[in-house]
């Protein structure tokens, strides 16, 4: 059983829709346009530790992939913001995955558009910096 994460939390299973599985270890010069018409497409990650996933994800988007994008596996709550700025539009994860994290540790990175490293460093910046960046 899994747990879909979505920007509202733990959403229902799409029982309906059938996605193409690709592996995170997916070569991307072997994007077609057969693939890249698919409706939804799920990018399966077998550790933590695997970007290959993320970078596969921006590349389907970079060549026109319009359809939905999953990412699977073992993903962490930390990491949701880095999937849906690379292009998924939610995750999925195993049930035991999902008890150790719950829904409000996900929710926590929901508005995934404000956490990264740059908008951190803008509010830290202060006035003056961000005067400085603003003109440029």
């Amino acid at each position: 059983m899994t747990v879909i994460v979505n920007d509202h939390g733990f959403a229902p299973q799409n029982t309906h829709r059938i996605a193409t599985d690709l592996p995170s270890d997916f070569d991307p010069e072997e994007i077609t346009s057969e693939l890249l018409q698919r409706s939804c497409i799920r990018i399966t990650l077998d550790s933590f530790a695997d970007g290959r996933g993320f970078t596969l994800a921006s590349r389907l988007r970079q060549c026109g992939y319009h359809g939905h994008l999953r990412l699977a596996g073992y993903v962490l709550a930390d990491q949701y913001a880095m999937a849906r700025r690379s292009g998924f539009d939610d995750v999925e994860i195993p049930q035991d995955l999902a008890a150790r994290q719950p829904e409000p540790q996900w929710l926590a990175r929901a508005d995934w558009r404000a956490h990264d490293y740059q908008s951190r460093l803008r509010r830290s910046a202060g006035p003056s910096q961000q005067n400085i960046e603003s003109r440029n």
